[in-house]
C-alpha cells in the first residue's frame, strides 16, 4: 500500500469549540503519538484525509513544517449521524518497523449449490512492516460444501506478514442452505379453511329460515 501524502498544520488550540471551528474550515483535528515522543496535535485537510483513510490501515506521509512524519491510522472518530470524520488518532512509525494491525477478511468465490457461508471473523490480526501493510485478506470459498471449515491457519497470508490470531480460530463456516417452507404452507392451507368456515356460517341462518 502506497503512502498517502498530506500537508498538516500544528495546532495549539483544543476543545469542542476549536474542533467545531476546524470542521467549518474543512479541517480535521488529529494527534500523533508513539515511540515515547510527546504527542503532536495537528489539523489535516478534510477532503484529502477522508479519501486517504477509506482503506484499512492507511499509512499517511505527513508534511509538518517541512518535516516528513510517517503515521498509521489507529482510530477514526466519526459523527454518529453525519458520519463525517471528527478526529483521528495516528501512530508514528518508521520504515522497516514491524507493527500489529487488524486486517479485514474478504470472501471470494461461490460455495457449492445448496450451501451458504458464514463469516465468523471479519478481521485477522497480523504483524507486518509499517510501510507494507495489507489492506485486506482474501479467503476463497469457491466450490466448498457443507461441513467444510476455514481456520486462520488455512488462510494464505500476504507476503511478509505473520499471523497473530489463534491458528485454530474459525474464520469461515460452510453449511447447508435451509429454506423455511413449512410456515408458508401452513398459512396457505389455513386461508381456504377459514373462508370455508365463513361460508358455512353464512348459510346456516338461511337454512334455518327454510
Amino acid at each position: 500500500m502506497s503512502e498517502q501524502k498530506l500537508a498538516a498544520e500544528v495546532r495549539t488550540e483544543f476543545g469542542k469549540g476549536f474542533a467545531r471551528r476546524a470542521r467549518m474550515a474543512n479541517q480535521i483535528p488529529a494527534v500523533i503519538y508513539g515511540h515515547g515522543a510527546e504527542p503532536i496535535h495537528i489539523t489535516l485537510p478534510a477532503k484529502a484525509t477522508t479519501l486517504a483513510v477509506r482503506t484499512a490501515n492507511a499509512l499517511l506521509s505527513l508534511d509538518i513544517n517541512g518535516e516528513e512524519h510517517l503515521a498509521l491510522v489507529k482510530d477514526i472518530q466519526r459523527n454518529p449521524i453525519k458520519q463525517i470524520i471528527e478526529h483521528l488518532d495516528l501512530l508514528t512509525v518508521r520504515k522497516g518497523e514491524k507493527v500489529t494491525v487488524d486486517v479485514p477478511v474478504h470472501v471470494t468465490g461461490e460455495v457449492a449449490p445448496g450451501n451458504v457461508h458464514n463469516l465468523e471473523m471479519t478481521t485477522l490480526s497480523l504483524e507486518a512492516e509499517a510501510t507494507h501493510l495489507p489492506t485486506a485478506i482474501e479467503v476463497s470459498i469457491d466450490g466448498r460444501a457443507a461441513g467444510e471449515h476455514i481456520h486462520a491457519s488455512d488462510v494464505v497470508l500476504p507476503k511478509g506478514t505473520v499471523l497473530l490470531t489463534d491458528a485454530e480460530a474459525l474464520v469461515v463456516n460452510i453449511s447447508e442452505a435451509v429454506e423455511i417452507l413449512e410456515e408458508e404452507e401452513t398459512t396457505e392451507e389455513a386461508a381456504p379453511a377459514e373462508g370455508a368456515e365463513g361460508a358455512e356460517a353464512e348459510e346456516t341462518p338461511e337454512a334455518a329460515a327454510e
